[in-house]
């Protein structure tokens, strides 16, 4: 138990920030990096095997772990890598197992981020990351050519099952992590990722 709770409070120590919206963007960055792992062993349990393509979505990894390393320097740009990184992974794995398998749908929760983690004065990163979904999503939707796994039809509809039970479940730690943050006494301040970011 002491293990596990030391190896806790490192992970609660590399996710503190000062600004609780950016808190929330590296505990949530943190919480897809723990679940990476999980993700081969949840497609062979409940889709069917993927001659190991899924090992792919580790790429995108150190992406995710560094979101809280960024935000020490800025906060704004530790805010938007999340977003950003979840978009590329999200069109990455919809070229790898095909759009079939529902992967499309980890879109919504990376535009739920990104219109959560930006306050009013920061409209503008808001915008070009919803941009960049809306655009992505529109230049790639039913071009991404051939998954480099074909799967069944039954086991792109268990996939499409697994990822929108996932999406559902992302979508609500969202939801829950950002509603918190709003509500601290210093979510609404203007001045803190300057502060922060010429403090660190």
């Amino acid at each position: 138990m002491s293990a596990a709770k030391r190896l806790f409070d490192c992970l609660a120590a590399y996710a503190r920030a000062d600004d609780p919206l950016t808190a929330a963007t590296n505990f949530i960055a943190l919480v897809v990096v723990a679940n990476q792992p999980f993700y081969p062993l949840y497609l062979r349990l409940f889709v069917g095997a993927d001659a190991g393509v899924s090992l792919l979505t580790f790429i995108s990894t150190p992406f995710f772990l560094a979101v809280p390393i960024l935000a020490r320097r800025a906060s704004l740009l530790g805010r938007a890598m999340l977003p950003v990184v979840g978009l590329v992974n999200t069109f990455f794995c919809a070229k790898v197992f095909g759009q079939a398998s529902g992967v499309e749908l980890f879109l919504c929760p990376c535009a739920m981020i990104a219109g959560m983690s930006f306050r009013a004065e920061e409209r503008k990163v808001l915008l070009l990351i919803l941009g960049l979904a809306f655009g992505g999503f529109l230049a790639l939707h039913n071009r991404y050519g051939a998954p480099l796994h074909l799967f069944t039809d039954e086991e792109y509809s268990r996939f499409l099952s697994m990822n929108a039970v996932s999406v559902g479940a992302l979508i609500g730690l969202v939801a829950m992590q950002y509603s918190s943050a709003l509500a601290a006494p210093n979510s609404s301040g203007t001045s803190g990722d300057s502060s922060q970011a010429r403090g660190r």
